[in-house]
C-alpha cells in the first residue's frame, strides 16, 4: 500500500490479495536463495499478473534479496529503480520473467517446466530437480494464449508446474461476470490438469494444496478464492482496489482493520528476522546441490555449465566451417527452407542444446533434423516439440526454455503467421533472450495458396521491434551464415525468413568469412569500378537483382547487386563501413517482395523500391512475381529510367 501511494501510481489489489498464498509458497516450499538468485536448480516462480509487482518486490526486501534495499521500494516505479511497474527480466535480480501483457508469464512457465524435465532427464535428479511456480489473474486465463499454455502442459504432463489462479471475481470493469463465465477448474481438468478450489487467505489449505501439488503426476492448478485489496474496508473487493493507489484515508483506515500500527515502510525488526530467516531456509539445499555437482564426470560438469552460460565455444564455427565447404563442393539449388534443414542436420549436432519444433507445420517448416527425437511426455530426452496450431504460445514458451538456461530453443511457422507470434517475439526482444523463429513461405513466392498466406508486410512490422534480427538469406550459403548469426545472437531473437520456391546456389566456392555478419555486402561487383547503378535484394530477390545486372551490362550500364541478409546487423554498422557496402552509385534500386517501408535507410527516399504495395494474389509463384512487376526486366527498366532524371 504504502509504496503504491507514494508512487501515485501502481496495483495494490493484487498483493494484498495474494499476500498469504505468496507467504506459504516462499516461506515453506519454493527453492532458492537470495545470495544467488540465478542458481540454476532454483525453483522459478513467475507472476504472470506483472500488474501485481510490488507483491515481488516486498518478497525480495522481505527475504533478503541484497540489491532490493527499503529504498528501493520507496522508488517504486521511478525511474532507474529496481521496482519498475511491471518486472523486468535482467533489471531486478530474483525476477525470472518480463510480465505485463496478460498471458505470457503462465506461457513463459510452461517452457521453464519443459526445460527442466529435459535437463533433468540428461543430468538426473541430483542436478536438475526444480518446480516452476505460477501466479496468474483473471486476465491471464482470459488471454487466448493462456489456452494454447495449459493445453501444452497437459499434454507434455509437466507434473513440476504448479499454478496459482487469483481467483478474487473482479477485473478492471468491475466483476468478472460482466465478460466471463468460464469454470477455470473445469477448464483446467479437461486439458490434463490437476485443479482445485481453496480459499486463499487460508494457510492450512494453501499449504495442504501444495504439498498435493507436489506429489501430482500432472500439472496443477490451484483457485485461490481471495479478496482483491484484502484488508481495505471500503475499496477491498472492489475494481476500485485494481489499478490506482488506495488514497490516504484508505491506507490508513486499512492499518486500522489490519492491525498494522507502524508507520509507511517500516517493518518490525522481529518480523523482518523471522522473513530473514526463511529467506535462509534454502541454503542448506543449495551446498548440497554444489557439493553432488562437484561430483560430478568432469565431461559432464563442463557440458552442463556450458550449456547454462549459454556458451557455445568453438563446435558452432567447426560446423559452419564445414556445411560451407559441402556446399562449395557441390552447390545446392533448393529453397531456403531446405537449406536451413541441411543446416540443422549439423548444427543439432554440434549444439545439442538446441530444442526444435513447429506449429504443426515440420513438413512445411523443415524444423525437424535427422537424429532428433521428439520429446514428449514419454522421453523428455528428446529434442523437438509438436507445438500443434499454437503459435503465440509456441514462442512464448520458447522464451521460456531460453530464460531457464541449458537450452537453445528455435522453432517454425509460415512467416505470415508471425503475426501470432509477435507479442511473444516482442517481449523476447525486450529480455534479450536467444530464440530463434523460422519463418517460411516468406513471401508471394509461395503462390498459390493465395494473399492470406503471402506476407508482404510482415518483414517490415518484424523490422520495426528493437533487438530482433531478421535474417532473409538468398541461397544456402547465407542460409548457414545466418543461422549461424542468430545462434550467437545470444542478447536476442532472431527470425529467419525463408522461400518455399527453389533458390540457385549464388555464392560459389569457399568463403570461410561469415559475409553475412555485415547485415549487407557486394555479391556481384560491377566489371569496372564506376558502378553507376547499386541493386540491393533480399533472399529469393537477389536472384531477380543478378538477373536484372545482366540485362544492364548488356546495354553497357555498369551494375553492381548488394546481398542485404540482415538490415539490424547493417545499420549497426559503423558509418564508414556501412557506406562504403552501400556505395556511391548515381542510382539506388532496391528488390523485395514486399513493402518498402524500412528500405529508405539503405537507398534513401530517393531510391527506387520494386516490391509490393498491395496484397497478393493465388496463382503459381512465377505468374504472381509476372503480375506485381518483380521482375529482373522491371528492376532493370526502373534503373534505367532513374538514370535518365539523373
Amino acid at each position: 500500500m504504502d509504496a503504491v501511494e507514494k508512487a501515485n501510481s501502481g496495483h495494490p489489489g493484487l498483493p494484498m490479495g495474494e499476500a498469504d498464498v505468496a507467504t506459504v509458497l516462499f516461506t515453506r516450499f519454493l527453492k532458492f536463495d537470495p545470495a544467488d538468485p540465478a542458481w540454476p536448480d532454483r525453483d522459478r516462480f513467475v507472476l504472470s499478473a506483472g500488474h501485481g509487482s510490488m507483491l515481488l518486490y516486498s518478497l525480495f526486501y522481505l527475504l533478503g534479496y541484497p540489491k532490493m534495499t527499503i529504498d528501493e521500494i520507496k522508488r517504486f516505479r521511478q525511474l532507474g529503480s529496481l521496482t519498475p511497474g511491471h518486472p523486468e527480466y535482467g533489471h531486478t535480480p530474483g525476477v525470472e520473467t518480463t510480465t505485463g501483457p496478460l498471458g505470457q508469464g503462465i506461457a513463459n512457465a510452461v517452457g521453464m517446466a519443459t526445460a527442466e524435465r529435459h535437463l533433468a532427464s540428461l543430468y538426473g535428479s541430483d542436478i536438475v530437480d526444480h518446480y516452476t511456480y505460477v501466479l496468474v489473474s483473471d486476465g491471464d486465463l482470459m488471454e487466448g494464449i493462456s489456452q494454447e499454455a495449459i493445453a501444452l502442459a497437459g499434454h507434455l504432463k509437466l507434473k513440476k508446474l504448479i499454478v496459482f489462479y487469483d481467483d478474487n471475481h473482479i477485473s478492471i470493469d468491475g466483476p468478472t461476470s460482466l465478460s466471463d463465465d468460464v469454470d477455470q477448474v473445469k477448464r483446467f481438468e479437461s486439458a490434463g490438469w490437476l485443479a482445485t478450489r481453496i480459499d486463499g487467505h487460508d494457510p492450512t489449505a494453501i499449504t495442504a494444496a501444495i504439498e498435493v501439488a507436489r506429489k501430482s503426476d500432472r500439472p496443477t492448478m490451484i483457485a485461490c478464492r481471495t479478496t482483491i485489496g484484502y484488508g481495505a474496508p471500503n475499496k477491498g473487493g472492489t475494481a476500485k482496489a485494481h489499478g490506482s493507489p488506495l488514497g490516504k484515508e484508505e491506507v490508513a483506515a486499512a492499518r486500522v482493520k489490519l492491525g498494522w500500527p507502524y508507520p509507511p515502510f517500516e517493518i518490525p525488526a522481529d518480523i523482518l528476522a523471522e522473513w530473514r530467516k526463511a529467506g535462509e531456509r534454502s541454503k542448506p539445499q543449495h551446498k548440497a546441490w554444489q557439493d553432488r555437482f562437484a561430483k560430478l564426470d568432469d565431461g559432464k560438469r563442463a557440458e552442463f555449465e556450458r550449456r547454462i552460460s549459454g556458451k557455445l565455444e568453438g563446435k558452432l564455427t567447426a560446423a559452419v566451417r564445414e556445411l560451407k565447404q559441402k556446399l562449395a563442393d557441390a552447390p545446392k539449388d533448393i529453397a531456403s527452407r531446405a537449406s536451413s534443414e541441411f543446416a540443422l542436420d549439423a548444427l543439432t549436432v554440434a549444439l545439442p542444446e538446441m530444442i526444435g519444433g513447429s506449429a504443426d507445420l515440420t513438413p512445411s517448416n523443415n524444423t525437424f533434423a535427422k537424429g532428433m527425437k521428439v520429446l514428449d511426455a514419454s522421453d523428455y530426452s528428446g529434442t523437438y516439440i509438436h507445438y500443434g496450431v499454437r503459435e503465440h504460445g509456441m514462442m512464448a514458451a520458447m522464451n521460456g526454455m531460453a530464460l531457464h538456461g541449458g537450452v537453445i530453443p528455435y522453432s517454425g511457422t509460415f512467416l505470415v503467421f508471425s503475426d501470432y507470434c509477435r507479442p511473444a517475439i516482442r517481449l523476447a526482444a525486450l529480455m534479450g533472450a536467444r530464440v530463434v523463429l523460422v519463418g517460411t513461405h516468406d513471401s508471394i513466392g509461395l503462390g498459390e495458396d493465395g494473399p492470406t498466406h503471402q506476407p508482404v508486410e510482415h518483414l517490415a512490422a518484424l523490422r520495426a521491434i528493437p533487438n530482433l534480427k531478421v535474417f532473409r538469406p538468398c541461397d544456402a550459403v547465407e542460409t548457414v551464415e545466418c543461422w549461424q548469426l542468430a545462434l550467437e545472437s545470444k542478447d536476442g531473437p532472431s527470425v529467419l525468413a525463408l522461400s518455399r520456391q527453389n533458390l540457385p546456389q549464388l555464392r560459389l566456392g569457399f568463403d570461410e568469412m561469415n559475409r553475412c555478419a555485415l547485415g549487407a555486402y557486394e555479391l556481384i561487383a560491377a566489371e569496372d569500378d564506376s558502378a553507376v547503378v547499386s541493386i540491393f535484394a533480399t533472399g529469393s530477390e537477389v536472384t531477380i537483382a543478378a538477373e536484372a545486372k545482366k540485362l544492364l551490362t548488356a546495354r553497357k550500364i555498369s551494375a553492381r547487386v548488394v546481398s542485404v541478409p540482415c538490415f539490424e546487423l547493417l545499420l549497426a554498422t559503423p558509418d564508414a563501413k556501412r557506406a562504403g557496402v552501400i556505395g556511391k552509385a548515381r542510382v539506388n534500386v532496391a528488390v523485395e517482395a514486399g513493402v518498402r517501408q524500412g528500405w529508405d535507410a539503405i537507398i534513401g527516399s530517393h531510391g527506387t523500391f520494386i516490391g509490393m504495395t498491395t496484397f497478393g494474389a493465388s496463382g503459381p509463384y512465377k505468374e504472381v512475381y509476372q503480375h506485381f512487376g518483380i521482375t529482373a526486366e522491371k528492376v532493370a527498366e526502373a534503373a534505367l529510367a532513374r538514370l535518365e532524371k539523373s
